[in-house]
Formats: structure tokens, sequence, C-alpha cells
């Protein structure tokens, strides 16, 4: 069973439905609990063959309609998306460098059902060793900055491999708000997205979208979704432009903005480009598509 769907089920059992009547606000938690998991994945540092570290403090910023909604149930829901990370990080094979903690904060600038995930890696204050070295070009990142581990790296838990006192190579200096000393750095690796459980070696994954009900496969690699007769899954709706946007398939999918008036909404975030996984929702316009993929 996949970690989303655990989580879910969890949700569904806590406090006799409560958070049924909190989550009808836009903002859904398997939506916000998708988010994390690209958060491990977009800021995962590989410190050594056998240690990938990822952040392990997140803040999830929403709209003040959504946070007056939640706020009151933000400890419940922060230990379940916890534990989900937990999971999730368990099936990819990252590890923390301190215990994972998931925050609700109101973020004025923010429209209802949209949110921002920022997150960083802190240390455990009781494992500190050596300062780690300053970074390229001089200039130290600041201490736990968002997506980078702090200067005091801790020591690493009994029979893990040694870790290195400096950030390794290809790591990103000051992370999530903070600018970038020296020349720009490439981003950390990403591990592509793990299979289905039980799914058979070589099987074919298929992917689709959903459209108020309606089933589009996708049966070439790219499928351009607009208003015009031209394309591939024509929306009839006046904010999408004639060629909107365009999913690419692949190991992970994609999806990319084709310079449309009104942009496109990924998982509660404006974009012009993001990674898809199995549910993402996508707003164009007015209108809501739920992309899927499917081994078998």
């Amino acid at each position: 069973m996949g970690v989303l769907k655990k989580f879910e089920q969890r949700l569904e059992g806590l406090v006799n439905g409560t958070f049924a009547k909190v989550f009808k606000s836009e903002v859904q938690p398997v939506e916000i609990a998708g988010a994390l998991q690209r958060e491990c994945d977009n800021n995962a540092t590989i410190w050594n063959r056998d240690r990938t570290v990822v952040p392990n403090d997140f803040i999830v910023e929403l709209s003040a309609p959504d946070f007056e909604r939640l706020s009151p149930y933000s400890g419940q829901l922060g230990d379940e998306l916890a534990g989900m990370v937990r999971d999730y990080a368990k099936q990819q094979r990252y590890t923390f460098m301190g215990p994972i903690k998931v925050h609700l904060e109101k973020a004025d600038d923010l429209d209802t059902g949209l949110y921002r995930v920022r997150s960083r890696t802190l240390a455990s204050s009781s494992n500190q060793q050596a300062p780690a070295a300053p970074a390229a070009g001089g200039a130290r990142p600041a201490a736990g900055g968002y997506g980078y581990p702090p200067p005091g790296a801790p020591a690493q838990p009994a029979g893990a491999p040694p870790m290195p006192a400096a950030p390794p190579p290809g790591a990103r200096p000051g992370g999530y708000g903070y600018p970038q000393p020296g020349p720009p750095q490439p981003a950390a690796p990403q591990r592509p997205a793990a299979a289905p459980a039980g799914a058979a070696p070589g099987a074919r994954t298929r992917y689709w979208i959903e459209i108020n009900g309606t089933r589009h496969q996708i049966s070439r690699q790219t499928l351009v979704l607009g208003r015009s007769t031209d394309a591939d899954v024509r929306i009839d709706d006046p904010g999408v432009s004639r060629r909107h946007c365009e999913i690419r398939t692949g190991t992970p999918s994609t999806i990319q903005d084709l310079g449309s008036t009104n942009g496109i909404v990924v998982d509660g975030q404006h974009t012009t480009r993001a990674t898809l996984r199995d549910g993402s929702r996508i707003v164009v316009g007015s209108t809501t598509v739920i992309y899927r993929q499917a081994e078998g």
C-alpha cells in the first residue's frame, strides 16, 4: 500500500471524523503530503554512497482562510504529516539529521486553496561535531538555512557510514530564501519515484488524465492541453489559452506551461514547469485536471 494511501486511512479514523468537516477547504491534506514528498526529493543531498540526507523541518504556508480552518488541528495534522514523511523516507532510503517536524503558518499573500512549502535540515542539538568548512567562494551559508544542513553537522548514528564534516560537492549553499554564494551550483540529484508495490518487473506504465470525470488516455510521449481544436485534449474554458500547457510522460513525468495567459497551478503552486506524480492536481483557467499513472 502506498505511503499517501496509508496517510489518508489514518486521517479517516482521527477524532471521530472531526477532520472531515475541516478538510472541505480547497487545500486537502493529501495535497500537502504530496508536496512534502516532493520537497524531500528536490532537496535530497548525497553525503556518500550509502547516505542521502533530506530536510526534517517543514513549514506549510496557507492562505488566511485555510489557516483559520486548519490551525485548531495543526498539532494532530502536523504529527500525521511527519509520520507520512518518515514512511516515505524509509521507502526511498532517505535519512534525517534530526527529528521530523511539520508546522502550519499563515501567509497573507496566498489565495484560498494555494499553499507553499519551505524546508530546512536541522541537526539534533544532542549530537554535534566540529563546524563544517566554509562554502565555496569563502562565504558561509546561513546556519540551518532552508534546504541545507547547518554548519554543525551531527555525529552519525551508530553503525552508519562516516559522514564528511564539509558539505559534499554539488550541495546547494543557502537553500530556500537565501542567495547562493559564488557561482551557481547544480541541484541535488533526485531519485526516481519508486514503482508501486507489487508491480511486475518490466511492467509498462499507463498514463492518463481526468477532467470532470472523463478519462483521456495519454498514448504518446507528449500531450498538449488547450482551447484550440489543434490541442490533443481540448478544454472549453475561457481562461484556457489555445495551447496552454504540455504534459511529457517519463521518469519523472513533467508539465510545461506554453506561454499561456493565466498560467498553471500544480498541486497548489503557481509554476511554469513541475514534476507530476500520480494524483497531481493541475488547474488551468477554472478547470481542474487530475494526472494519473499506473503500472500494468
